[in-house]
């Protein structure tokens, strides 16, 4: 629904925007006291559904794969470590969706508010929660450091961390923050790359097909969903420099930094493609 409509603001009739004084009100309200007890509960929920997903990830793996039980301790760590990066890929892209494609929050033709203003209690419940996965995760990395991952995904958490803490507390720039964790529907597949890997499958079919669908569905998600990103927040300059500082400048720089980390990845993607179709057809 946006991605179609954003093309046609040029025809829209213009809307007031908030003034400083009502801009520091709303950030009250926002951050009010039962929306934080709300954005607790709903951060320590996504810690539990982290904690739920990685112990289904124990008890099911064994029965898909017979050689989960002969892995190392740390190799079983980041096995189940992945299950929870899987679910949480899936539950938020498809929260992301119903809010950018289903639901009306952010529907163009609505006229009452700007688009960068936009929130509800549903769409806070989904970012603390998603909130409460990158806590966990990246404290599990740190904790594991460097086996999880190296400094390349700390940043990646701390400013996704950064992007959420901010668009909860002020209400602002959330269509652009699940726009982001959209993207992340791409997770899965390098994750059952990662799981053929250690599987010993790393020379058959399926996990060529499986780059295959990383290489596009990374092309998709993360580069030319990223350049829409750039393109709407252009298009509706007017309404992103009326954000707090700290958000405009933010949307300047995190979803920068992501995009160079984005086209680093499917670069490296692009060559591991590449070296595996080599291995294909020689076997």
């Amino acid at each position: 629904m946006v991605l179609l409509q954003f093309l046609n603001v040029e025809n829209q009739k213009p809307m007031e925007g908030r003034t400083p004084a009502s801009s520091f009100s709303t950030i009250g309200d926002q951050a009010s006291s039962s929306n934080q007890i709300m954005w607790l509960f709903s951060v320590f929920g996504g810690i539990i559904m982290c904690k739920v997903a990685y112990d289904l990830t124990g008890v099911i793996s064994p029965l898909v794969f017979k050689g989960f039980n002969k892995l190392e301790s740390v190799q079983k760590f980041e096995w189940k470590n992945r299950g929870i990066s899987t679910f949480h890929a899936l539950f938020v892209a498809i929260a992301s969706y119903y809010f950018l494609f289903v639901s009306n929050l952010f529907d163009e033709h609505d006229q009452q508010e700007f688009i960068i203003y936009r929130s509800s209690a549903s769409s806070n419940t989904i970012l603390a929660m998603s909130l409460g996965y990158f806590l966990s995760d990246l404290t599990m990395i740190i904790w594991m450091y460097p086996t999880l991952g190296g400094p390349e995904y700390v940043f990646h958490h701390g400013l996704s961390m950064l992007g959420i803490i901010q668009s909860l507390i002020c209400g602002q720039a959330q269509f652009y923050n699940f726009i982001v964790l959209f993207s992340e529907i791409t997770t899965p597949f390098v994750n059952i790359r990662w799981y053929l890997d250690v599987a010993g499958k790393k020379n058959s079919m399926f996990y060529l097909l499986n780059g295959v669908a990383v290489f596009v569905g990374w092309l998709a998600a993360r580069v030319i969903l990223f350049i829409f990103f750039f393109l709407h927040m252009f298009t509706h300059l007017d309404q992103v420099k009326q954000t707090y500082w700290t958000i405009f400048c933010s949307l300047l720089t995190i979803p920068s930094g992501l995009t160079i980390m984005n086209l680093f990845w499917f670069w490296k993607n692009c060559q591991r493609i590449d070296q595996n179709s080599h291995k294909v057809h020689k076997t």
